[in-house]
């Protein structure tokens, strides 16, 4: 096997050989936006959410790395009432279960739903234990006008994770059954000084967790850099980072869990490169410090973005992949420190994850 990425983006679904010709091959649904993309670790299939806007999302599946795909149903909220009866915007992210749960997957969605499947996406049930806890009527949108769920991680444990913008953090420890809200000590400075510090409103960009330690949380927060170290219940915000604490993707070392990866840019209405050199941060030492590295990256007049999903390590912990919004692609073989292109000409990247290619 080589060493691949797909890359989901605004006109279709890509892979990407790092390790042999690294022309981009598109592998399905060219012209389509692909909002998330996960190959299972279980069985090697791959999933690919669409978001065609007036003809709705969509979800298919692939048993053979792309060469063909089966349409799946997509989730679907329960009937409503009114105006305000929920329905499907899109799939923002797509998780795999637990080690004894081969054929369990879970979407994360736009308006705020979490999903789960038992048969591979053959069919989907709304995780009504998180969908009717009473602070929903709370959440709201972040970049969207409507909260959706973007991150959702399931350790080896089987305990699930999900961030939700703008809704905090949950965490539960019974199958999705029960749900406690952590996020304990993220701070919103977007909200009035007596709503700043309440877990329910929180904009968590992305979490992400160490492998190895799953007690160890990053949080890449609208409002800054937070790491916990009991599991998401409590966050502590890590100060002075350099160039800049803002940004939205984040990606924690496999096996050790002081270390991680950010991509800083100019807050809100900007998101841009600080300067208009575009970095990469790493800590080693659990925020304590950080290093910014820009080797192989533009540095002058760059306007890249990277999005919540478009920064992976692999399980070396030394290679990462990283994709922007200009439709830039680059590979790191030695933790970040350095970066070669893989491509300059993609549409706009949405997500990036490392795949075995049979």
């Amino acid at each position: 096997m080589g060493g691949f990425t797909l890359v989901a983006t605004r006109k279709g679904l890509f892979d990407v050989n790092f390790d042999g010709d690294p022309q981009p091959r598109c592998i399905g649904f060219l012209g389509d936006p692909v909002s998330a993309v996960l190959q299972n670790e279980h069985d090697g299939a791959i999933y690919a959410a669409l978001n065609l806007g007036h003809f709705g999302a969509k979800l298919h599946r692939s048993e053979d790395f792309g060469a063909t795909w089966q349409e799946l149903p997509v989730p679907a909220y329960p009937p409503g009432e009114g105006e305000d009866a929920p329905s499907l915007k899109f799939i923002w992210t797509l998780a795999r279960g637990g080690l004894e749960q081969p054929k369990r997957l879970w979407a994360g969605t736009l308006p705020g739903g979490l999903f789960r499947s038992d048969d591979r996406g053959e069919s989907w049930e709304l995780v009504e234990s998180l969908w009717n806890q009473p602070s929903r009527s709370e959440w709201f949108g972040g970049g969207y006008d409507e909260p959706g769920i973007h991150s959702v991680i399931v350790d080896d444990r089987d305990r699930i994770l999900v961030g939700i913008s703008c809704g905090g953090v949950w965490i539960s420890e019974d199958d999705g059954a029960n749900w406690v809200l952590g996020g304990k000590g993220l701070a919103a400075d977007y909200m009035p000084p007596d709503r700043k510090d309440d877990p329910r409103i929180q904009d968590p960009h992305r979490l992400a967790i160490c492998q190895d330690a799953p007690e160890v949380v990053w949080c890449q927060h609208h409002c800054g850099i937070f790491r916990s170290e009991d599991g998401g219940r409590s966050f502590v915000q890590i100060k002075d980072v350099a160039p800049s604490a803002f940004g939205f993707a984040v990606a924690a070392h496999p096996s050790d869990p002081k270390t991680a990866w950010f991509v800083p840019a100019v807050k809100d209405e900007c998101r841009v490169p600080v300067d208009g050199r575009f970095v990469v941060t790493r800590t080693g030492d659990g925020g304590a410090s950080f290093e910014s590295f820009s080797r192989g990256l533009p540095q002058e007049s760059a306007y890249d973005l990277v999005y919540r999903h478009a920064l992976a390590v692999g399980g070396d912990g030394r290679s990462l992949v990283m994709g922007s919004t200009t439709g830039a692609l680059w590979f790191s073989g030695d933790a970040g420190e350095s970066w070669s292109q893989l491509s300059a000409h993609l549409p706009p990247i949405a997500q990036v994850c490392f795949a075995d290619r049979p």
